[in-house]
């Protein structure tokens, strides 16, 4: 793409809302993964730009986090804006019962653009429908987390050198997983061959497998980690949710059910990239930490230049 064609599309993003994971073309992503990649060499020189000196994030977080706020708010640091932040929904008025929508109005009084997680499906989107700033969804519940699945897409480029012929396998919490979710959308635009392996009640939600089939992604769904895993170039291991059990007995039945160690890494007897959107539980031992293919914290840094991308592009500064 020339300068003035990679210009366009950068543009068609100012001022647009990040709340799905199929939002994006394919053009869209590639300026994504060249603006990211752009940033990553310029902090290698020095600290920080100042693309948005005078701009304000908003980061509202109704749920725990810690990597995706915390990116979030070193993201828009590092580009010279200033964020204001909403740890919880006890801090605000939420906890007065005032409503997503007029959180969001309020808030964008103040700021310049809004990261919202929610644990409710939908929520993002009420956000972006009030607030006349961009929105950007960074989790509503077990829906979508379009972000994550922009840095993991950038992370498996880096580590996998294309999105060219990948077999990756999708492992554990397939039907809560907000980060699969938006994974396979993505994914899906270079025909990935793709293994789901969960328990049986934890399996991807049809809709999301029968969209896939329709595009033409193979999908195989299975319970063999093992024969998934010798088959894959990637293995994507996801926590199994104790939050998004109402009855715990189904929790304690499935957890741990899928395990990574250095024993099963052994017996797999090939290099695998092995990626996890975080917190881990159980499902990767520590001893997995120091392997090579082991991406989970380089992961979590290529966040940063991701949403300084799309910060920048999104603010009409890049």
């Amino acid at each position: 793409m020339d300068e003035q064609g990679r210009y366009e599309t950068m543009a068609s993003l100012k001022g647009k809302d990040i709340l799905h994971g199929n939002q994006f073309s394919k053009k869209e992503i590639d300026s994504i993964m060249k603006v990211a990649s752009d940033f990553e060499k310029e902090l290698k020189k020095k600290d920080s730009l100042s693309l948005l000196k005078g701009k304000i994030l908003a980061t509202l977080f109704f749920e725990p986090s810690t990597r995706t706020r915390l990116s979030f708010e070193t993201a828009m640091q590092r580009l010279a804006g200033g964020v204001i932040s909403m740890a919880s929904a006890e801090s605000s008025s939420a906890a007065k019962g005032e409503t997503v929508a007029d959180t969001a109005r309020t808030v964008s009084q103040y700021a310049d653009v809004i990261v919202i997680r929610h644990p409710r499906i939908g929520s993002a989107k009420e956000a972006a429908d009030a607030a006349p700033i961009p929105v950007i969804n960074a989790g509503d519940g077990a829906g979508q987390h379009p972000t994550q699945a922009l840095l993991d897409i950038y992370t498996i480029r880096k580590e996998q050198g294309s999105l060219k012929n990948l077999v990756v396998s999708m492992v554990g919490d397939l039907k809560y997983g907000r980060t699969v979710h938006a994974l396979v959308e993505l994914l899906s635009l270079s025909q990935a061959k793709l293994y789901f392996v969960s328990p049986s009640t934890l399996r991807m939600p049809e809709e999301i497998t029968s969209n896939l089939r329709g595009k033409g992604v193979e999908v195989v769904e299975t319970e063999n980690l093992m024969e998934a895993a010798s088959k894959s170039d990637l293995l994507y291991m996801t926590r199994i949710q104790k939050e998004r059990f109402e009855d715990l007995s189904e929790y304690e039945r499935v957890k741990g059910s899928f395990i990574v160690n250095g024993e099963f890494l052994k017996k797999l007897k090939k290099k695998i990239t092995i990626l996890h959107p975080l917190p881990r539980v159980d499902e990767i031992s520590q001893d997995v930490d120091f392997y090579p293919g082991a991406a989970y914290f380089r992961q979590v840094r290529n966040g940063v230049f991701v949403r300084m991308a799309l910060l920048a592009m999104i603010l009409g500064k890049r």
